[in-house]
């Protein structure tokens, strides 16, 4: 069920939005208008932008900012709309008060259905970047916009308030912001030194179903988040241009954002604080994530973007990354794992008993070897020193007699859908604490880095894809009955994984 109750009546949702960044530039790439043409592109959509100010800057700092005649901004603002039909407009850098108003003026003539509006008006140093008459003409602008996404310092000017302290005092302050306005606010976290990074969607006039609609993801070890802001913005305009949810439009931007931190070291650019990677998903081999695409496993992927964020705010997951995780849990945790593992490599041998090709055979195969060989090798030389129950929980024999029953139909596409999550999401945990926590623990001293490393290596990440590539192909030929059939598969079992993983929590003696 959708979170969201009411959308703006003038969007017409497109496959393909058309979305305008009114911002400035950065020469090296990683903000303004460039990052909001690299966002909108990632999350399928088509990028035009219109330059309010032409900034000399890098990832070390600005040092010079140019803001060109306003006649000639509304030139520009003029020249796409009186060609193109414009879906959604994400407004950035706003450089003085005569800019605001030639956007405003520009905003009331052509009314544009979706407006997002990213308030830049505080620097990462903490510098005011605009004069108190330019502050009171942005917060003037706001009941024009649909979204407004101010970071925490912004969203105190905005307010003439002081900075909130905590999430929880800055989740207020969006209420107080939104009643004020009429205006979704997304309050956004980052700000806060937390493990994780939360993000909200606050409405108090009933546009959402929750005043408060919170998603929350690991918060990724990186000083290369350059651009950040201004990429959330300009993703969030696309993504709800497409799906007329903002709920649904935050879970995919956060998953979205989640990975192209997490590899944003991979860029190497700069010497200060570098851009984000914003086609990670475009890179063949980094990821087990998808293209945003019109492929089948795309749409499987975005089906569970809400079960994927419950799993990474579980207790289980956070405090695994961390290994601060009682042991006796992973211990459970490990026992249920090994008998689930031995029915999956079963049911994983009646797959390549029913593929339809020589080369699926083979891998499913050799995957059953592997997982009776390896990853049990892996449990048994934990759990041959530790006293542990061997009897199944409810959770495990629920998972494991959907997946029978689904053996013994001998449908091969649903049946390759429903052992999907197995590698998917395990392949997504493990890389993110791989990657995110071990980054901050040394290896030696942390409790599990064996099991993270067996779930976030080149191998398992490669053996993903080569599943995810077959459920594709089986998508390509399968009717419309069938297609859904594998999607509602795939959701069970998700939906499985995350009962598996907080078990412990439910089945452990204190």
């Amino acid at each position: 069920m959708s979170l969201m109750t009411a959308q703006n009546s003038n969007t017409t949702l497109r496959s393909t939005p058309r979305i305008l960044s009114i911002a400035g530039t950065d020469p090296t790439g990683g903000a303004g208008i460039h990052a909001d043409l690299k966002s909108i592109a990632a999350n399928g959509g088509y990028g035009m932008a219109v330059v309010t100010a032409l900034v000399a800057q890098n990832t070390q700092g600005v040092r010079s900012v140019h803001t060109p005649p306003v006649a000639f901004l509304r030139q520009q603002l003029d020249a796409v709309s009186d060609d193109v039909t414009i879906d959604a407009v994400k407004i950035g850098m706003l450089a003085d008060i005569d800019v605001i108003h030639e956007v405003r003026s520009w905003l009331d003539a052509h009314r544009p259905p979706l407006v997002v509006l990213d308030p830049v008006m505080v620097a990462t140093s903490g510098h005011r970047l605009l004069d108190p008459q330019a502050e009171q003409a942005l917060r003037d602008l706001i009941p024009l916009a649909d979204l407004v996404t101010p970071n925490v310092p912004e969203l105190a000017v905005l307010l003439a308030e002081p900075t909130a302290a905590n999430w929880a005092e800055a989740v207020e302050q969006g209420k107080r912001l939104s009643a004020r306005t009429g205006v979704t606010v997304l309050v956004k976290g980052g700000h806060f030194d937390e493990t994780n990074c939360p993000d909200a969607l606050v409405n108090t006039h009933g546009l959402l179903a929750q005043s408060v609609v919170e998603c929350a993801s690991p918060r990724i070890a990186t000083k290369n988040t350059h651009g950040t802001g201004c990429s959330l913005s300009s993703a969030m305009a696309t993504v709800q241009a497409r799906t007329g949810d903002w709920a649904a439009s935050l879970a995919e931007v956060k998953d979205w954002l989640q990975d192209a931190l997490t590899h944003a070291d991979d860029l190497e650019v700069g010497q200060g604080h570098g851009p984000i990677h914003h086609f990670h998903r475009l890179f063949a081999g980094a990821s087990a994530a998808p293209a945003a695409s019109a492929k089948f496993s795309a749409t499987l992927w975005r089906d569970v973007e809400l079960i994927r964020t419950q799993i990474f705010n579980l207790p289980f997951i956070t405090d695994l990354g961390t290994g601060s995780l009682d042991e006796r849990d992973f211990s459970y945790y490990l026992a249920q794992d090994a008998l689930y593992l031995a029915t999956y490599a079963r049911v994983l041998a009646r797959a390549s008993e029913i593929a339809p090709t020589t080369y699926a055979q083979r891998f499913l195969a050799d995957s059953a070897r592997r997982c009776r060989d390896v990853e049990l090798e892996l449990h048994r030389n934990w759990l041959e020193q530790r006293e542990v129950s061997s009897e199944a929980s409810p959770v495990t024999t629920g998972y494991l007699d959907h997946l029978l029953g689904l053996a013994e139909d001998a449908n091969y596409p649903v049946l390759l859908a429903a052992l999907l999550p197995c590698y998917w999401l395990y392949a997504d945990v493990g890389e993110r604490l791989h990657t995110n926590f071990l980054a901050r623990t040394e290896t030696a001293v942390h409790p599990y880095s064996a099991w993270l490393q067996t779930y976030a290596d080149d191998e398992f990440a490669a053996a993903t894809r080569e599943v995810i590539a077959l459920i594709d192909d089986c998508a390509s030929t399968a009717s419309d009955a069938q297609r859904s059939a594998m999607r509602q598969a795939f959701a069970i079992s998700s939906r499985f994984e995350l009962d598996f993983f907080d078990a412990p929590r439910q089945f452990v003696l204190a």
